[in-house]
């Protein structure tokens, strides 16, 4: 039997994140996990309102308000920042500092250096908007690549190690000299509760298409909604739905672009949803035409509930999908070939079944997020080493 007893077990953690939503969504079973081990918690977050304050609290964990400002690059309140939560963490005392996102990463892994907090990790899930390929890159945004490689290089080389979640990412930060490869530690995403995400039956009548995301150019909206109407042309009973709000990221979509997608007939527009498995159940396939991911958690959930997905042959999205067999993989940028794929989903309906079974297969196989946080764990050395057996 494998014996998961503590080792060098320490009596503080701090989380840091730059959206507070994320923390329960993201890290619950991690955070509920520790707290069963005997660690208090603080989960740092910028934005709390009263709502994720008590889901973070309902976990076991501290909720603490920092400042942090999640997009844009303003020097002086960023140092500014940076230093207050140096104060923090130096009040706190924490013994194993965990950051994820770009900002919390970069400034909350340096403020816990300059805190003395010895053990230090961060998690990469996406390389992020500057390192998104584009056709022609503006000034501004090949000088913000610059900056945030040379933040990264600064940052990550104050870690014990970093996690990151496809092996694109592993090789640019590498390459970039933003990481040693030597501190890099794999993971299969961050992974979900399978027991959360159950399979749902198959749904072909209403034929939906599924799309959850931030509204960013980034994530492909655009050409979903192109795709969409090249469907509606000879399938105008097909549906397509699109969850997610408009975000402070420079690639986001206006709510005026996505109001008028809704009174052309185009899409459903929910927003943001609280819970998006009702969402998912409803749905027929999931599609992600993203330029650039770490390892899309939506995919994964959508995988995890038995829908065959459609995303495009960019880092992060193609390691959810093997083609043909849970779902399809199209070109980037490519409206034409995603409605291509949509069509035959629509005209061979009993692939949605066989493919979201084997969804669900390789969610069981790589998601489950009790594996993950073991791996994420063992990296901490939070958990004594797999026995060697004789």
């Amino acid at each position: 039997m494998r014996d998961t007893r503590d080792i060098n077990s320490p009596r503080q953690l701090v989380l840091i994140s730059s959206l507070a939503s994320s923390i329960t969504l993201f890290r619950g079973p991690l955070i509920s996990e520790l707290v069963s081990r005997g660690i208090k918690v603080y989960a740092f977050a910028p934005d709390y309102d009263d709502s994720s304050d008590a889901a973070v609290r309902s976990l076991g964990a501290i909720p603490v308000q920092y400042s942090m400002a999640r997009a844009g690059m303003n020097p002086f309140k960023d140092i500014t920042d940076l230093f207050r939560l140096c104060m923090q963490l130096r009040r706190l005392k924490p013994d194993v500092v965990f950051c994820y996102f770009i900002k919390p990463v970069i400034y909350g892994t340096l403020a816990a250096r300059f805190a003395g907090v010895r053990r230090r990790f961060a998690s990469i899930e996406g390389a992020g908007y500057v390192f998104t390929d584009s056709a022609r890159p503006s000034f501004k945004k090949k000088l913000l690549r610059s900056f945030v490689v040379q933040m990264y290089r600064t940052a990550l080389s104050q870690t014990n190690k970093v996690f990151m979640l496809n092996p694109d990412d592993r090789q640019l930060f590498v390459d970039e000299g933003m990481v040693s490869a030597a501190k890099v530690q794999p993971l299969d995403g961050i992974g979900l509760s399978l027991d959360h995400y159950q399979a749902a039956a198959p749904v072909s009548t209403p034929f939906r298409f599924l799309l959850i995301g931030r509204l960013l150019r980034e994530k492909g909206v655009y050409d979903y909604i192109e795709a969409a109407r090249i469907v509606k042309r000879s399938h105008p009973h097909v549906s397509f739905c699109l969850l997610g709000n408009c975000d402070a990221n420079p690639g986001s979509i206006s709510e005026r672009e996505a109001e008028q997608w809704v009174k052309e007939g185009l899409l459903e527009w929910p927003g943001q949803v609280a819970d998006v498995r009702e969402w998912i159940a409803r749905s027929s396939v999931f599609v992600l035409p993203s330029y650039r991911e770490g390892l899309p958690r939506s995919t994964q959930e959508a995988m995890a509930m038995g829908r065959p997905v459609i995303t495009t042959d960019v880092p992060g999205c193609r390691e959810t999908v093997v083609h043909g067999r849970n779902g399809l993989i199209v070109p980037v940028r490519n409206p034409e070939a995603l409605a291509a794929a949509m069509l035959r989903f629509v005209e061979q309906p009993d692939l949605i079944a066989s493919m979201g079974a084997e969804s669900r297969r390789m969610a069981e196989e790589r998601f489950d997020v009790r594996k993950i946080n073991e791996s994420i764990l063992r990296t901490m050395e939070l958990l004594e080493p797999t026995p060697v057996m004789s």
